[in-house]
């Protein structure tokens, strides 16, 4: 299903449960937002916030839809000051107050990541698996789909395009939902580029109430097909963010798993580069400051722009005295994309379009025509 109040350009989905949601204007001032001249080549910013919002059901925790509600007002008054995130990338936004939030937030664009039913792919004729789907049924393993994978992003820019994929491996009561993986494509209004971002949640370890060994390989795959989707779907001719709660904080063997096939740097790690330059976060003299979070960022330059985070802060955050409406702090990110002369000749304007929902067998595609 695909809800759309207003154009976009385009919208293409690899199954039905993934959703864009057009809201409308966004109420109240509005900051300019990225708006690159290309003429003149002058670097621009992006800013990026993922955010668990631990919006489980009750009663597996109470009060959480006040605290989602609640959450959208706060991002409303970021807007209100001229300081909301371009986009947000939410996970475990698993109830229906989520819609609220995204409509108090006052975000123009809302995308939805796979839902409960959406099976992942199949593996590749010949490819076997030596992962077993069920192993410990006793902590939720073959019970089926409670939820969807609580995957949401929030944009001020425009989303012209969505992927989704549920993955395949979870251990645990992790099993309960149906964790994965989406990108959106976003155009760049007044400089005719797009950026690909990617939203992910990978399961957990204490949680999933399963044995460190269980957790550690049910990570793996789902590292193994975040890395193959991002390979597959991100157009490599453009800019890549990427953002959500990776679950590798003091997990060292997590989080250097097959690290060198990853196609994008992690914020925390590059800013931790003595001549990094990165605003609100100091170069690390020791130690692995990217493994005290769960929650990452990362980027990769792509078509002409070369993209580097510039600031780094956390909100939300009880350790800095603000409210905490979640288990998680929120982690914010700010990149500089810098356009490299030989890409600004070839940066048309975009042209306004009308959007066809068109009913695929493979699911639902949004079109366009000028």
């Amino acid at each position: 299903m695909v809800f759309l109040a207003s154009p976009v350009m385009s919208v293409a989905a690899t199954a039905a449960s993934v959703v864009i949601n057009s809201l409308g204007p966004p109420p109240g001032p509005q900051s300019a937002g990225p708006r690159p001249p290309p003429e003149s080549g002058r670097p621009f910013q992006i800013s990026i916030l993922t955010y668990n919002v631990h919006g489980l059901p009750w009663p597996i925790a109470e009060g959480r839809g006040e605290a989602l509600r609640a959450i959208g007002r706060e991002l409303a008054s970021m807007r209100q000051a001229g300081r909301q995130p371009d986009v947000v990338l939410i996970q475990e936004g698993f109830r229906g107050e989520v819609s609220e939030l995204a409509k108090v937030s006052g975000y123009r664009y809302w995308a939805r990541g796979p839902e409960r039913d959406e099976q992942p792919p199949a593996l590749a004729s010949g490819q076997a698996s030596a992962y077993p789907a069920v192993r410990y049924p006793l902590a939720g393993e073959g019970w089926g789909k409670f939820t969807g994978s609580g995957l949401h992003v929030l944009s001020d820019l425009p989303i012209v395009a969505v992927r989704g994929e549920a993955y395949r491996a979870c251990a645990g009561f992790d099993c309960l939902a149906n964790k994965g993986v989406m990108l959106v494509r976003v155009a760049l209004p007044g400089a005719g580029g797009e950026v690909d971002i990617v939203n992910t949640h990978l399961n957990a370890r204490g949680a999933s109430r399963t044995p460190p060994a269980r957790t550690l390989a049910a990570h793996n795959q789902q590292t193994d097909q975040l890395v193959a989707f991002i390979k597959r779907e991100h157009r490599a001719d453009i800019p890549l963010l990427v953002g959500g709660d990776f679950n590798v904080r003091n997990a060292p063997a997590r989080y250097d798993y097959d690290a060198q096939s990853r196609p994008y740097k992690v914020v925390s790690e590059f800013c931790a580069g003595v001549d990094a330059g990165c605003a609100g976060q100091a170069a690390a003299a020791g130690g692995r400051p990217w493994l005290r979070s769960q929650d990452l960022q990362a980027f990769s330059a792509g078509g002409g722009l070369d993209v580097r985070p510039v600031g780094v802060a956390t909100v939300f955050d009880a350790a800095k005295g603000e409210r905490a409406l979640s288990d998680h702090a929120g982690y914010l990110v700010r990149y500089q994309l810098n356009w490299a002369p030989s890409a600004l000749a070839r940066t048309p304007p975009s042209p306004g379009f009308r959007v066809k929902p068109v009913l695929k067998p493979v699911g639902l595609k949004v079109s366009w025509r000028p």
